[in-house]
């Protein structure tokens, strides 16, 4: 079961790449159109805001059909075969689901307590989806009927019929059968939504009342599920769908940046809902303090090497908001370590809200910048000066804490393993001189440092007579395997040149870093 959430997680990140060049757009589009920034320039009757306009029109493409997005990108990661066939077959599947809802409302809405006459959005519990007025299940509903789909797929794709028949086997095959399968389901939906939906309303009022306790619960939840890859699900809906506000924080935040923009009011006051955010501030002034603790910390003849380690893992937390290539150098070493860095990613997140500082926090400082310090920073400047002061006291913080703990139980961190764990990271001569022993064991392989890579990973794993499948998020190879007891250990995994491997049970995670969707090309390539 674990294997199978894992590699859910995985698939659900593939449309969640898009959202950081969306968000950026949008910040940018959004800067450039607010009049309390640039004036009369910006009003909405200039040539200089029709033109910005057109590229924020195109940035909000992906925030405004985010359950197409989802039930599209979904067989991408899933399906076993004919990925790009499942994905149509979802989409069409998908847009039938909700013409039968719309159906059903149209004529019975009455009967069900639901007004399919009002207005989208709000508390009607429609939306629009594709120009079709339906039940608005947003990303659930999106990920239910591309669930069911990929099922299909898997399971009735190759279908032999007769060969009379052959027109309708393959991806019409699958649609036939999910067309009947849509029926049912769209009748349970509208029969059972909408009480989800009330329940969604009271955990919303629950969510806001909690206040600064609940924003540290859910800031330490998304940490310490880290792990197991589950923390995508933890915050997906609070970000991208309806549990806190319309159309989710993220969407939520960009429409209501002019408004906020033209305001001087505490930021917590003006938008509260998007404290939840908050999970990127470990990531901005966190990870620094862990790199400087683990570099102190090195062994002397290590530091030059690790240094070369922890400048680029860093530079992509702080800069992208990606954190697994420096979490994961020592979160199986020592898991105290990574709880503890939990517990300050909690801390820090309640101190931010405590002085009102709110807003889209989840990402890297190029996301930051976007959305909040650049269109924000001549009405909320202080803020944020406030905000650099207090996040450099937790880097120092960080720093202090590791790097007592880490002497004080003498952690194995990067630079401080035993002789037989050493790390090492290969030339390229190293990389080429292993190509011959690749051939031998029947595995052909460019001439390059990934393949080459590729090959040692597939190896590291047993062979390719080991692995059951593969997919990827956005830094780790996430792969299911025959035998756990033929994968090496994550030092092996370090000793190739990546950042190390995580093993849980027949699920393996290699983290590669954000050069991972390459790696895999390569190593499909062996299979």
């Amino acid at each position: 079961m674990m294997q199978k959430i894992q590699k859910f997680g995985g698939a659900m990140f593939t449309p969640v790449l898009l959202f950081a060049f969306a968000g950026i757009i949008i910040g940018i589009g959004t800067l450039f159109t607010t009049e309390v920034v640039f004036g009369p320039l910006a009003a909405p009757d200039t040539a200089w805001f029709k033109c910005w306009n057109v590229l924020l029109e195109g940035g909000w493409t992906v925030f405004r059909q985010l359950p197409l997005l989802f039930a599209v990108s979904l067989p991408i990661g899933l399906a076993k075969k004919q990925n790009a066939r499942c994905c149509m077959e979802a989409l069409v599947l998908y847009l039938t689901f909700n013409y039968f809802m719309a159906a059903i409302l149209s004529g019975w809405g009455t009967l069900l307590g639901i007004d399919y006459t009002a207005e989208v959005g709000g508390t009607s519990g429609l939306t629009m989806i594709a120009n079709i007025k339906t039940l608005d299940m947003g990303m659930i509903g999106a990920l239910m009927i591309s669930g069911l789909v990929i099922y299909l797929h898997n399971r009735f794709f190759d279908t032999e019929l007769p060969e009379w028949l052959g027109v309708f086997s393959g991806s019409t095959f699958v649609f036939m059968l999910g067309f009947f399968v849509m029926i049912p389901v769209a009748i349970l939906s509208v029969f059972i939504w909408p009480k989800i939906q009330m329940g969604m309303f009271l955990f919303q009022g629950f969510v806001l009342n909690a206040g600064v306790i609940g924003v540290g619960i859910f800031v330490f939840l998304e940490r310490i599920l880290i792990p197991f890859g589950l923390h995508h699900l933890l915050y997906s809906p609070f970000y991208y769908d309806n549990i806190v506000v319309q159309g989710g924080i993220y969407a939520y935040w960009a429409q209501q940046l002019p408004t906020i923009a033209a305001s001087t009011t505490n930021l917590r006051e003006l938008a509260p809902y998007a404290a939840y955010t908050a999970t990127g501030w470990s990531k901005i002034f966190g990870c620094p303090g862990i790199a400087l603790a683990f570099y102190f910390t090195a062994k002397p003849d290590k530091k030059k090497q690790l240094l070369a380690l922890l400048i680029p893992i860093t530079l992509t937390a702080v800069l992208c908001g990606v954190t697994e290539p420096i979490e994961f150098t020592f979160l199986f070493i020592a898991p105290a370590l990574f709880a503890v860095h939990a517990l300050l990613s909690s801390i820090l997140a309640m101190t931010m809200y405590l002085l009102g500082i709110v807003g889209i926090y989840s990402g890297g400082a190029i996301e930051m910048a976007s959305l909040n310090w650049i269109p924000l920073a001549p009405t909320h400047g202080m803020q944020y000066l406030i905000m650099l002061a207090v996040g450099l006291c937790f880097t120092a913080i960080w720093f202090f804490v590791f790097r007592f703990l880490i002497l004080k139980f003498d952690f194995k961190t990067p630079g401080r393993e035993d002789e037989v764990e050493d790390v090492k990271f290969y030339s390229k001569q190293e990389y080429r001189d292993t190509k011959q022993g690749g051939e031998e064991k029947g595995i052909t392989s460019p001439q390059s440092e990934r393949s080459q890579l590729a090959i040692r990973v597939l190896e590291a794993l047993g062979g390719k007579d080991n692995i059951v499948d593969v997919t990827n998020c956005v830094t780790r190879l996430r792969v299911n395997v025959v035998d756990e007891s033929l994968v090496a250990t994550d030092a092996v995994f370090k000793s190739l040149g990546t950042h190390g491997a995580a093993c849980n049970g027949k699920s393996i995670q290699v983290i590669i870093g954000l050069s991972v969707p390459k790696l895999r090309d390569e190593f499909e390539k062996l299979l």
